[in-house]
């Protein structure tokens, strides 16, 4: 064992200057060190399994092997993983543990490995992404908020096959009141630039599971559903068309918004919800899903237009 019982093999990954995240903080995490998201010395996981509350490409038959990390660089005021995203709850998972649970989730027949918020672990995720890939590899998902450091990406280039990102905001003001992210737009934007110049166009096996690509997430925020047309439009004119867009209907207050002024402690409105379908319609996008209104299920991703070669129909 190296100082502070770190694991002698995992003495190097904690940054000693984490920039990591867009926020920078370039706090020494190897000294035990924390900044603005608190992570520290090793990844804390909330829970693992598979999952099949994810888009059609990801879940297929067997579900998604998600991994939900504890530490995440927002803090979305309406949260639903607030208890492990914010309140940082969970276990420790050194990198052979963490290789392990992969194992794990191959051995269920999981499609893919969903690493959900990784960004304050991503060392530790590739470390034991090449150890378990000794058993043989799947796809690894990079699920996002979208708030990511380019240069990280760009370190850690080879982990991703499927990034699977929100555009949550279009109004670096609401970032900042909703998530206490106040560059989110721009840095956003830019993270999925490359991702899509990095991964391409959503790409599925014949069994229509996703191998590679970017999905966009664009959820619809009660009293915001002009930033995520904004969003929607944003994707068209500067990504185009081959962008797979999964579009979200099934915000409920959580958190702090259950409790908070209107808009945010309500359903969004069916009002809302039309014009956000009349954009996706007229932007005429390859392929992508969006939710009923209301939709609170993997039941209620319905699959508008799905990737050439896919036969996997959305519910």
């Amino acid at each position: 064992m190296s100082r502070a019982g770190v694991p002698d093999g995992e003495a190097g990954l904690a940054p000693e200057h984490c920039t990591l995240c867009p926020r920078c903080c370039g706090v020494n995490r190897a000294a035990g060190a924390t900044g603005w998201c608190r992570a520290s010395r090793q990844p804390v996981v909330f829970r693992y399994g598979p999952h099949h509350g994810e888009e059609p490409v990801l879940s297929g038959i067997n579900g998604s092997g998600t991994v939900f990390f504890s530490h995440c660089t927002m803090a979305c005021c309406y949260c639903q993983n607030h208890p492990w995203s914010q309140a940082c709850r969970g276990d420790v998972l050194g990198v052979e543990r963490l290789a392990e649970v992969l194992a794990d989730l191959r051995e269920a027949g999981c499609h893919n490995w969903n690493m959900v918020s990784p960004t304050p672990w991503l060392p530790w995720v590739n470390a034991a992404v090449e150890t378990a890939a000794a058993g043989g590899r799947l796809p690894v998902v990079m699920n996002t908020g979208g708030y990511e450091n380019v240069k990280t990406l760009e370190r850690f280039a080879g982990l991703t096959d499927v990034f699977l990102a929100d555009l949550r905001y279009a109004d670096d003001d609401t970032a900042r009141r909703l998530s206490d992210t106040a560059d989110y737009t721009a840095t956003a934007r830019q993270a999925l630039r490359w991702m899509y110049e990095h991964a391409g166009a959503l790409q599925v096996d014949d069994d229509g599971i996703a191998r590679s690509g970017l999905i966009c997430r664009v959820l619809i925020i009660p009293g915001y559903a002009s930033e995520a047309l904004e969003s929607l439009q944003w994707i068209r004119d500067c990504l185009g068309a081959g962008v797979a867009v999964s579009v979200m209907a099934q915000y409920m207050p959580a958190y702090r918004a259950i409790e908070s002024a209107p808009p945010l402690n309500r359903r969004i409105s069916y009002g809302e919800y039309e014009r956000v379908a009349a954009a996706v319609d007229r932007l005429d996008f390859d392929c992508g899903w969006m939710q009923e209104f209301e939709g609170e299920t993997e039941e209620s991703l319905i699959g508008y237009k799905m990737p050439a070669g896919s036969s996997t129909a959305g519910s």
